[in-house]
């Protein structure tokens, strides 16, 4: 079955989740419609990631960018042994965690976003072609609430180790088992590590007064 038939035409694909063993064939195959599936499907959680552990959005934004071509290019390594999400998460954390330090080094390097990268059936691609409209999430903009930017900020400051099992755990909804699938440590770890970055975030939060008003901030801490 060919690529565009197994996952279907874009604009109804994006109305629900490619089940990851068609999506990933379909990659696999150098289909550009199935890579577009992947950016509207992944895109803005893989930045909201990132951006929460970054200061500056256009550096978030380039790294969101720089996830895709990679997973792009490295799809035909892609085995299987993890969730398809799993996968793509860790990348984003590996890259967001190194981003100054690899930019700076291989900015030039790298594709662009206007370049065009050649698929397996010869055709050519490019993100700036396929990614999502940028303009803001109704999330994203209920997040401009101070309360919230408050939050945000409070989550920068905890040590990465915990800022990253609190925001895979309380704001995407990993369970235990694919938060140490990601980070390649055990459970128990992970529980730790929570534990303990609940305990700083709420001291911080506390100190900071946005604990006494009723909001996203209790339930991330409790």
């Amino acid at each position: 079955m060919q690529a565009g038939i197994v996952v279907g035409n874009l604009a109804s694909a994006i109305g629900f989740r490619a089940e990851d063993a068609d999506l990933v064939a379909a990659l696999k195959a150098g289909s550009e419609t199935a890579f577009a599936v992947l950016i509207s499907q992944y895109s803005q959680p893989i930045y909201s990631l990132i951006a929460r552990s970054l200061q500056d959005p256009a550096d978030a934004a380039d790294i969101t960018q720089e996830v895709f071509i990679k997973v792009f290019r490295s799809i035909g390594s892609f085995h299987g042994e993890a969730s398809l999400r799993t996968w793509l998460y860790r990348i984003a954390l590996r890259e967001a965690s190194n981003q100054r330090r690899w930019w700076t080094r291989h900015k030039r390097q790298e594709l662009t976003i206007d370049e065009q990268a050649e698929t397996e059936d010869g055709d050519g691609i490019s993100l700036a072609e396929t990614l999502p409209d940028s303009r803001p999430s109704p999330y994203e903009q209920a997040s401009q609430s101070q309360v919230k930017i408050r939050i945000e900020d409070a989550l920068r400051k905890l040590p990465e180790v915990y800022r990253t099992v609190i925001v895979l755990r309380e704001i995407e909804g990993f369970a235990y088992e694919e938060i140490a699938e990601i980070l390649d440590v055990p459970a128990g770890t992970v529980k730790s590590r929570l534990t303990r970055g609940r305990a700083a975030l709420k001291e911080i939060l506390m100190g900071d007064g946005v604990l006494r008003a009723p909001s996203f901030a209790s339930e991330v801490t409790q």
